[in-house]
C-alpha cells in the first residue's frame, strides 16, 4: 500500500511535485523522485511496506540488472514467495519490486501471466520505454491525465485533477505503453467454467486451505497488526483464521486486536462482541453519532473520490474505526472485503436464476474497481494505514467461480441462502448466530445507512432537489446530491465525474 505520481513526455518537475504531494498520506516513512530522458517518477512507502530490513538509496526502485529501469508501484503479490523460488531470486529488500522488474526484463508484456495472485498498480520506465499496468479486478487505484501532450499518472484522482482535467481511470486489466495505447492482458471469463464435482466436505475442507493460505502468504505480524471485525461472516472468518496465526506468531497468550464500529447500539456492535468474545480477541469498540458521521463526510468523500451513497455511508464508517486504530497504534489492518463478491453474498443476487448466476457474478466482479475497492484502498490509506484482504486472492476466485451455483445461492423453502458454502466450511469455528447471519451491507450493519438518507431527506428541499436534477440527471437522491456537491468542489463537474462507479441501488 503506497502510492506513485509520475509524468511521461516533457512533464514538469512542479507538476509532479504538487501530484506527489497531494498523495502523501499513501507512504510518509519513506519517499523519492527519479527522472530521466521522457520519465519523471515519484513513489513513496508506508514502513509497513518495507517487507526486509533496510533499502536501497534508489527510490523509486532501480533493476538490478540495468540501473536506468525505474518501478513505481503499489500491490501485493500472494504468490510472491513461490514466484520467488521459481525465478531463483535472492530474499532481500523491496521483493516485489525487483521481483517485477525481473519478469519485465524476462518476459515483457508476457509478464502478466506469473500475476494471476495478485493485486497491483505499476509503472516501469527507462525513460523512454513505458509499461503501466492496474490488475484485473482493480482492486488498486490508478488514474491518468494529459496536459500539452504529456501523459501523468498517479494512484489518486486528485494528484491529477492537481495539474489537469482531461483525467481518467485506468482501466482494470489493462497496460500502457509509451505511446498511452491501452491493451487488455487478462479479462474474467464471460462463460461459466467446469462445474466442480466434489462432495460438499471436501469443497469445504479445500475453501478452508485456499483462504487460510491466502492469509499466511499475504500477513507476516510483524508489524503492529489489527482486524476490523463488523460480527458480519467474513470480517469473522478472516478474524477467527487471524487469531490463530496471531497466536501462532507472537505466543499462545497473545490477543489479536480487533476494531468494531456502530452508530449507537447497532447490529454489527452486538455480532462482533459475540465473535470476539468467541475468538479472544483483544476487542475495541468505537459508537459514533449522527454528528460524528457528518463531521467526517467532507474528508471520506475527498479522499474517496466518489459521491456513490452506498460506497460513502459504508465508507465514512471505515473511515472512523481506522482512524480510531491508528490511535491504538495499529500499523496493519485485516478486512473480509471481497468475500460478497467472491462467494455472491450480495440480496439482489437472489434474484437471479441458476444458470444466470455466474454472469452476474462476473457484472459484480466488475463494479469492484471503482467502488468497493475504493473504500478499501482509501479509508485506510488516508490514515497512512495498510490494509490486508485473504479473501481477494486469485486463486480462491478461480476455485469459487467452478462451484456450482446452489452451493453459492442455496434454496431453503421459499428463502435462499447466500454464501452457504461458506458456511458450510466454517461450521463448528464460529458461534451459529453468526454463521447463519443474513447479509448486511456494512453501512446498514452499522446503521449508518438508517440516519444519513432520513438527515439528508430533511435538510434539502424538494425544489433543490428538483433543480439539481435538471442539471445533473444522474444523481438519485438528496442525500446523494449532498455528497456530489462535495465531489464537485475537489475535483469538479468534468471528466472527475465519469470515474465515479455507482452502485445498482442506493
Amino acid at each position: 500500500m503506497s502510492g506513485l505520481a509520475l509524468g511521461f513526455g516533457q512533464p514538469a518537475r512542479r507538476d509532479v511535485q504538487r501530484m506527489f504531494e497531494k498523495i502523501k498520506h499513501r507512504g510518509p516513512d519513506l519517499a523519492g523522485m527519479w527522472g530521466r530522458d521522457q520519465a519523471l517518477m515519484a513513489q513513496n512507502y508506508l514502513q509497513a511496506d518495507l517487507v526486509s530490513p533496510g533499502h536501497p538509496l534508489a527510490i523509486p526502485v532501480a533493476s538490478e540488472r540495468e540501473g536506468k529501469v525505474r518501478i513505481c508501484y503499489d500491490g501485493q503479490l500472494g504468490n510472491r514467495e513461490a514466484l520467488r523460488r521459481q525465478l531463483g531470486l535472492a530474499d532481500g529488500p523491496f521483493p516485489e519490486e525487483r521481483l517485477l522488474l525481473h519478469l519485465y526484463h524476462q518476459s515483457g508484456c508476457d509478464m502478466f501471466r506469473y500475476l494471476s495472485d495478485a493485486i497491483f498498480a505499476f509503472v516501469i520506465s527507462d525513460g523512454t520505454q513505458l509499461l503501466a499496468a492496474r490488475d484485473l479486478l482493480g482492486i488498486k487505484t490508478l488514474f491518468y491525465g494529459f496536459k500539452n501532450g504529456t501523459l501523468y499518472l498517479a494512484s489518486e484522482l486528485k494528484s491529477i485533477i492537481e495539474v489537469t482535467e482531461d483525467v481518467y481511470e485506468f482501466p482494470p486489466g489493462h497496460y500502457m505503453d509509451a505511446g498511452a495505447r491501452l491493451i487488455r492482458f487478462a479479462e474474467l471469463p464471460h462463460a461459466a467454467p467446469k462445474t466442480l464435482q466434489k462432495d460438499t466436505g471436501t469443497i469445504a475442507t479445500e475453501l478452508r486451505t485456499l483462504i487460510l493460505n491466502s492469509l499466511i502468504a499475504r500477513v507476516r505480524f510483524s508489524e503492529s497488526t489489527g482486524a476490523l471485525l463488523s460480527g458480519g461472516l467474513d470480517s469473522s472468518v478472516v478474524c477467527s483464521l487471524a487469531s490463530r496465526q496471531y497466536k501462532k506468531h507472537l505466543g499462545h497468550a497473545a490477543r489479536l486486536p480487533t476494531f468494531g464500529i456502530g452508530v449507537g447500539e447497532s447490529d454489527d456492535i452486538h455480532y462482533a462482541r459475540l465473535v470476539a468474545g468467541h475468538i479472544g480477541s483483544d476487542h475495541h469498540e468505537l459508537i459514533v453519532t449522527l454528528e460524528d458521521l457528518l463531521q467526517a463526510l467532507p474528508e471520506v468523500i475527498y479522499y474517496l473520490e466518489s459521491f456513490d451513497p452506498s460506497l460513502v455511508r459504508s465508507a465514512v464508517s471505515n473511515f472512523l474505526i481506522c482512524r480510531y486504530a491508528k490511535q491504538q497504534g495499529i500499523d496493519v489492518l485485516l478486512s473480509g472485503e471481497g468475500g460478497d463478491e467472491v462467494f455472491c453474498g450480495y440480496s439482489y443476487l437472489k434474484q437471479c436464476a441458476a444458470e444466470d448466476l455466474h454472469a452476474r457474478q462476473i457484472e459484480c466482479l466488475g463494479f469492484l474497481h471503482n467502488n468497493a475497492s475504493l473504500r478499501l484502498d482509501r479509508m485506510n490509506q488516508c490514515h497512512s494505514r495498510r490494509v490486508i484482504t485473504p479473501f481477494i486472492s486469485g486463486e480462491l476466485l478461480d476455485y469459487a467461480l467452478c462451484l456450482p451455483a446452489e452451493y453459492k445461492l442455496k434454496a431453503a423453502g421459499s428463502v435462499k441462502i447466500e454464501k452457504w458454502i461458506l458456511r458450510k466450511a466454517f461450521e463448528g469455528e464460529l458461534p451459529e448466530s453468526i454463521l447463519w447471519r443474513p447479509k448486511q451491507e456494512f453501512s446498514q450493519g452499522t446503521a449508518s445507512a438508517d440516519v444519513l438518507p432520513k438527515y439528508f431527506e430533511a435538510v434539502i428541499s424538494d425544489d433543490d432537489f428538483t433543480k439539481a436534477q435538471e442539471e445533473y440527471p444522474f444523481v438519485r437522491s438528496k442525500e446523494e446530491l449532498h455528497y456530489f456537491r462535495v465531489f464537485a468542489d475537489h475535483f469538479g463537474t468534468g471528466n472527475a465525474v465519469g470515474t465515479v462507479g455507482q452502485w445498482i441501488s442506493l
